[in-house]
């Protein structure tokens, strides 16, 4: 029997829907090789891709995975660890994506769309993601499981860059969204006036 242990998860994975990798943080040696890892997630993609259930042993590891429109996420850890941990971990990760991409498509645009956590979505938000997936997880201890948490650490971390770093487009839409906060907390009601880019 193993000591219980912190580092409960070893590796955090994103695949599309034809098992190629989108995002990858593998937390300890287990595949010491982008060779060995991308076997590894050949194998679970493979494993895991058409079916239903929400766990899997696979190579002594314990796996935990969800499907959503063309994305794989994938949480795994130990074959002893617990698997509710684990999915703690899978479901804030996936929450709190999809309340970012909800926020960034609602300060976005003057009609409001729903974004789903999606693959063009999700690479048009990279950042977001390394980000949360550093608040939740750090060198495989578990840090955060509430999605609102994260959500809102990943927007501090993100207004904490100065405006000399930041693209042209980024420091429109954040003036953008300062004049909708403003005109929208003062009662005015807010009309699109240049296309959203």
């Amino acid at each position: 029997m193993e000591e219980p242990s912190l580092y409960t998860v070893k590796a955090v994975l994103i695949l599309d829907n034809d098992g190629e990798r989108l995002y990858a943080k593998y937390y300890d040696d287990t595949y010491p090789s982008v060779k060995e890892q991308k076997a590894f997630e050949k194998n679970i993609f493979s494993k895991t891709h058409r079916t239903d259930s929400e766990i899997a042993l696979l190579e002594g590891l314990t796996v935990v995975y969800k499907s959503n429109i063309d994305l794989f996420f994938y949480v795994v850890g130990s074959s002893h660890e617990n698997e509710l941990m684990l999915m703690a971990v899978l479901n804030c990760l996936f929450d709190s994506l999809s309340q970012m991409l909800r926020a960034k498509s609602y300060t976005s645009f003057a009609i409001f769309h729903q974004k789903n956590v999606e693959r063009r979505a999700l690479l048009e938000n990279m950042e977001g993601l390394f980000l949360a997936v550093d608040e939740i997880v750090d060198g495989g201890v578990i840090l955060e499981s509430d999605p609102q948490q994260v959500v809102h650490r990943v927007a501090l971390r993100g207004e904490d860059v100065p405006y000399s770093e930041q693209t042209v487009t980024q420091v429109i839409a954040g003036c953008k969204n300062y004049l909708h906060w403003t005109f929208s907390s003062a009662g005015f009601a807010w009309v699109e006036l240049w296309p959203a880019w």
